[in-house]
């Protein structure tokens, strides 16, 4: 499955952006999708992930209460709606997709990646 992820860009603090992924090549709906982050000289880090079937989620407790991701498999997309933004969310967040269906934090469970979106949040 190939994915492409947009809606990135600069943002004030405290103000919302909505990362779309879109996905395409396979059945979207088999996977479970997950979104995580990357700062500069920092890990790769989890943010949050959606069931298959879009009734179970799970997120990071940095995030927890400010963003929420969801899907929409007759559109093959999945979104990740970010409120609240603060500077230390400043990273390029990237799609992932794991075949086995079910929420999950680990980066080794995700089989494809997007190329991944740039979000900046100013002070």
């Amino acid at each position: 499955v190939q994915l492409v992820e947009s809606g990135g860009g600069l943002v004030q603090a405290g103000g919302s952006l909505r990362l779309s992924c879109a996905a395409s090549g396979d059945t979207f709906s088999r996977y479970a999708m997950g979104w995580f982050r990357q700062a500069p000289g920092k890990e790769r880090e989890f943010v949050a992930s959606i069931a298959s079937s879009g009734d179970s989620t799970y997120y990071s407790n940095s995030v927890k209460g400010r963003f929420t991701i969801s899907r929409d498999n007759a559109k093959g997309t999945a979104y990740l709606q970010m409120n609240r933004l603060k500077p230390e969310d400043t990273a390029t967040y990237y799609c992932a997709a794991d075949p086995a269906g079910i929420t999950t934090g680990l980066v080794s469970r995700y089989d494809y990646w997007g190329r991944g979106t740039r979000v900046a949040v100013a002070s």
